[in-house]
């Protein structure tokens, strides 16, 4: 058996959990070899990697679907004017989590966004961070933000652009319009339903752009981090 340090090209995957530039490489002749200190599957594509060593360096076969990472979009009609916002609504929009890809990866995650969607859920993760909703300076904009605190403690966005705090013991936000959940079972006092504010809002359709599945996506970067951006694209379809 060889045994060699030798340059991986990635083919757009995702497999390094850091930034490298060799692999150690064991390889029997004539055998698909074996790559230490990357990941089982791409965190991206959530496909595992076939290698070939070609010309000093080991290749991964077939390319990623996805080589920049997926942003998820989605859309959430708001007729009554009025969001849910908390960390877990699963007491009336629940999917599985497990149903395809690793939820583990963007492609998971972007799969579990969209099963919540058409129920009715606007639904992103955003690990143990308790981000905010703030609105921006556009007009009915948003976004869903950690921000930063500087050498006084003031943060990188207003406090007065806060609309509400999610405390993520989910380690995600859930969003959905008010009286629609109302209508399909939602009441405080649920067993997964912890704190949440409900935001008075323009009636109308919303997108959402949900930012994690990006590549290079950092959910504790040093910045202010951005998760989501929501925009009303249209009105209600009931205004």
């Amino acid at each position: 058996m060889s045994i060699d340090r030798i340059p991986l090209n990635t083919n757009g995957h995702d497999l390094l959990p850091k930034r490298a530039d060799k692999v150690m490489v064991f390889a029997e002749p004539g055998e698909e070899p074996f790559v230490a200190g990357v990941r089982w599957r791409c965190a991206t594509c959530d496909e595992p990697p076939t290698y070939v060593v070609r010309d000093g360096t080991v290749h991964v076969q077939d390319p990623c679907p996805y080589p920049n990472g997926i942003t998820t979009e989605i859309t959430l009609d708001v007729p009554s004017g009025k969001l849910i916002v908390t960390d877990d609504l699963r007491d009336v929009y629940d999917v599985d989590f497990h149903a395809g890809a690793s939820y583990g990866t963007a492609l998971g995650e972007a799969q579990v966004i969209k099963a919540m969607a058409a129920l009715g859920c606007a639904y992103g993760p955003v690990g143990n961070t308790s981000p905010g909703l703030y609105r921006t300076q556009e007009k009915d904009s948003y976004v869903i933000a950690s921000p930063t605190l500087d050498d006084n403690d003031i943060p990188s966005l207003p406090k007065e652009d806060r609309l509400a705090q999610i405390d993520t013991a989910l380690w995600a936000y859930s969003i959905a319009d008010y009286e629609g959940w109302k209508a399909k079972g939602g009441a405080p006092g649920q067993k997964l339903l912890g704190e949440y504010t409900v935001v008075d809002v323009t009636p109308g359709t919303y997108k959402f752009s949900h930012h994690t599945g990006e590549r290079g996506f950092d959910k504790y970067a040093a910045d202010t981090v951005a998760f989501a951006h929501l925009q009303r694209v249209s009105p209600s379809p009931r205004s």
